[in-house]
């Protein structure tokens, strides 16, 4: 628990940053957490310090490849499968898998969050393991708008994913409550639940967030992909495919043929990844325990925690604010 709350802290904060958060909008989040809203989303006041250092220091290249997600929809996943597209694109002939990276990290740690990892203390973080390698692979939760300030126009890949507003926010409650060592606690998600609908919630609101991504889709369809992760389970052939080609890396006729995709989801599924060692034992470098991050991954199971009339609450305020935009859950 303490490890989790020391990421939490608000501790060397500019002077810059301590100004500007005296002028912006700021609320209390379900854990008594300070929030302030930035270009429209909502940051505990040390990862503001670190969207800011991300905005000023971050240098894109035009190979790179960021993960972005409201946390809790599918990231880990779409981490595993860019990381195996990735290496299967680099090394196409190998036959050793047991040198796969996936199997000796866990996938949070090979595709960093910007603003929470990298930039969180500095402006200028050490990218030398990263820089060795192309595309580099980042991911970020913030929303697109602030994204692209970050990315200076650059034509680098974006992957976005989103997943049920409800699904998401009882996968959030359970990883909560993992990291301050509760059981499931229902006071908890119901302080959660009320965030959510007020929209006042970290890297919130949720469909401010998912409709940033979804019109740049739209706008930038070369750069931005836009996936859903009801659809990577029903359809996981035809989403990786589509991946795969928006990579740079389409799968050959050949590879089809010889079980490659199978190969693939069987390696980034989330029963193979949490059975891995360092997936049972290791800690992220936030102090979070790497298998506090796997759960059932199940489409729908927000039913066995929330109430009928929140889950119809979720839906309504979710069906008002995407009304007009062409998504629909």
């Amino acid at each position: 628990m303490e490890k989790w709350m020391n990421l939490m802290r608000d501790e060397d904060l500019t002077e810059e940053t301590k100004t500007l958060i005296s002028s912006l909008p700021s609320e209390k989040a379900y854990l008594g957490r300070n929030l302030c809203k930035y270009q429209g989303s909502w940051y505990y006041y040390n990862f503001l310090q670190g969207v800011l250092n991300f905005q000023r220091g971050f240098k894109p290249q035009d190979t790179d490849a960021i993960v972005a997600s409201y946390p809790k929809c599918g990231t880990l996943w779409l981490k595993a499968l860019t990381v195996a597209l990735v290496e299967r694109s680099k090394n196409p002939s190998s036959d050793d898998p047991t040198s796969h990276p996936l199997l000796s990290n866990n996938p949070h740690n090979l595709v960093p969050v910007l603003e929470m990892n990298l930039y969180r203390d500095t402006q200028t973080p050490d990218l030398t393991k990263l820089t060795s390698s192309s595309p580099r692979l980042f991911s970020t939760h913030t929303p697109f708008n602030t994204l692209q300030v970050a990315l200076k126009d650059s034509p680098c890949k974006v992957l976005y994913i989103c997943r049920d507003a409800k699904d998401s926010l009882v996968s959030r409650w359970h990883i909560v409550c993992r990291s301050l060592n509760k059981e499931e606690d229902r006071t908890i998600l119901e302080s959660m639940f009320e965030s959510f609908c007020s929209g006042v919630c970290l890297f919130g609101p949720f469909w401010d967030h998912i409709l940033s991504y979804w019109k740049a889709s739209l706008e930038k369809p070369k750069q931005v992909l836009f996936m859903r992760y009801d659809e990577i389970k029903t359809d996981p052939h035809g989403q990786i495919k589509k991946l795969a080609e928006f990579l740079g890396c389409p799968f050959s006729k050949e590879e089809e043929r010889n079980g490659s995709i199978d190969k693939i989801l069987e390696m980034c599924s989330l029963p193979n990844l949490s059975s891995l060692d360092v997936n049972k034992t290791g800690k992220s470098i936030n102090g979070i325990e790497y298998k506090n991050h796997f759960r059932k991954g199940i489409v729908g199971d927000w039913k066995n925690h929330l109430t009928p009339e929140m889950g119809n609450k979720i839906d309504m305020i979710m069906k008002e604010k995407l009304k007009d935009s062409g998504l629909e859950f």
